[in-house]
């Protein structure tokens, strides 16, 4: 059977499958720390859930409009003006099954075969793959992840070809929980206004933010940017609410209604039970998300201070979403058991085989050096999965 060059091409989502490794030892019975996969581990509020359970009896169960019904658009206007003070209408609102298939939405709609996508590097690992998805070709661009993986306006100067279509911003980002500062918003939205570049800002952790830092939404700095930037968020990590997959884009009405036609076709309508979950969310009580931020703030802090200890592991402070991204350079060459790490593949692996701690490799971010660990579980897993790491690094030679 022959497969098509599209599909061929795709590798799977490393966070996905160091997690399902995970997930099957503990199935056997295994005491597996997971240090994987990118989802808050707190429950739902309960007053989200209790609208989605107010929907079943209600009875909304059938189709909704694709792009999303009115009321969740206007509560995502809403939130858009609280946080950002950012105006946008209904009709720039597009509601898809995640923040993902929002993405994938929005590359199917702006890219023509050959179009060039410009990614920070270190990225989150679906941005490259989605980009082919959609016949485009993605462009890393490296930044330093010592220095916070950001993306600076120099470093773009030098990867644009009269290809370049568009530029990824993950800000707050997922691996290195980097957060762009003003000044750094206004040199990259400078280019892509020179350029004439759409930005497609992806701000899923805006809510995730530590240490003084602050987000800001490039589409706020001013209306001419604001024309060329696609915003991408959801529900997700703010709310805790990763499997209710309820994302969103804010762009142009021209581009919104591509996009809502694009899905129409693919998917019909996000799950209607979840859209009426995710109005609860934004309009109802924030205090939850704030109570959240302020756990993954110390189990941040205290997961640094243990990292900083440990031999052949470094790791940048970071400012937000839930993740550190650890520099593991040192460990490479090195052997454990009589088993050689030529790279972070080997070395996750050794990890979670012998010392039952999962952690996922950097070769999917862009970073193969490195190891991202997300504090999105307990502190007493961030501890005990810790002093695991500790010991199994005690036994490298």
């Amino acid at each position: 059977m022959k497969l098509s060059r599209k599909a061929m091409a795709i590798s799977p989502s490393p966070t996905l499958t160091i997690d399902a490794r995970a997930k099957q030892l503990k199935s056997e019975g295994v005491d597996v720390i997971g240090f994987g996969a990118g989802e808050p581990d707190f429950d739902t509020p309960e007053h989200i859930r209790e609208a989605a359970l107010k929907a079943i009896q209600e009875g909304f169960t059938r189709y909704t409009p694709s792009g999303g019904i009115p009321e969740l658009k206007e509560a995502i206007c809403e939130r858009l003006k609280q946080d950002n003070n950012l105006d946008y209408r209904p009709a720039q609102i597009v509601v898809s099954n995640g923040a993902k298939h929002s993405l994938a939405n929005v590359f199917t709609a702006i890219l023509d075969p050959g179009d060039e996508v410009l990614i920070p590097a270190p990225y989150w690992v679906s941005y490259p793959d989605m980009v082919k998805l959609a016949d485009g070709v993605p462009v890393s661009v490296m930044t330093d992840p010592q220095g916070g993986g950001k993306l600076t306006a120099e470093l773009l100067q030098r990867y644009l070809t009269p290809r370049t279509r568009a530029i990824v911003l993950n800000s707050p980002g997922n691996p290195t929980g980097q957060v762009l500062s003003r000044k750094e918003l206004e040199a990259i939205a400078e280019v892509a206004e020179r350029h004439d570049l759409f930005i497609v800002s992806d701000e899923v952790y805006e809510k995730l933010v530590y240490g003084g830092a602050e987000h800001i939404s490039i589409a706020s700095l001013d209306e001419a940017i604001k024309k060329r930037t696609v915003i991408v968020n959801g529900v997700s990590k703010a709310y805790a609410m990763t499997g209710w997959r309820i994302g969103y884009t804010a762009s142009l009405v021209e581009l919104a209604a591509a996009m809502d036609s694009i899905q129409s076709h693919l998917t019909s309508n996000p799950n209607s039970i979840a859209q009426k979950a995710a109005v609860a969310a934004l309009r109802g009580p924030q205090d939850c998300v704030e109570e959240m931020r302020l756990v993954f703030d110390s189990r941040r802090t205290y997961a640094l201070e243990r990292l900083h200890k440990m031999k052949y592991l470094s790791c940048s402070e970071p400012r937000g979403a839930f993740y550190l991204f650890v520099d593991a350079g040192q460990a490479l060459g090195l052997s454990f058991r009589g088993t050689a790490i030529d790279d972070t593949d080997t070395l996750a692996a050794l990890m979670l085989e012998h010392y039952r701690v999962a952690v996922v490799p950097g070769r999917g971010f862009g970073a193969p050096a490195y190891l991202r660990l997300s504090y999105a579980t307990s502190m007493e897993n961030i501890k005990e999965g810790l002093g695991r790491i500790e010991a199994f690094l005690q036994e490298l030679k």
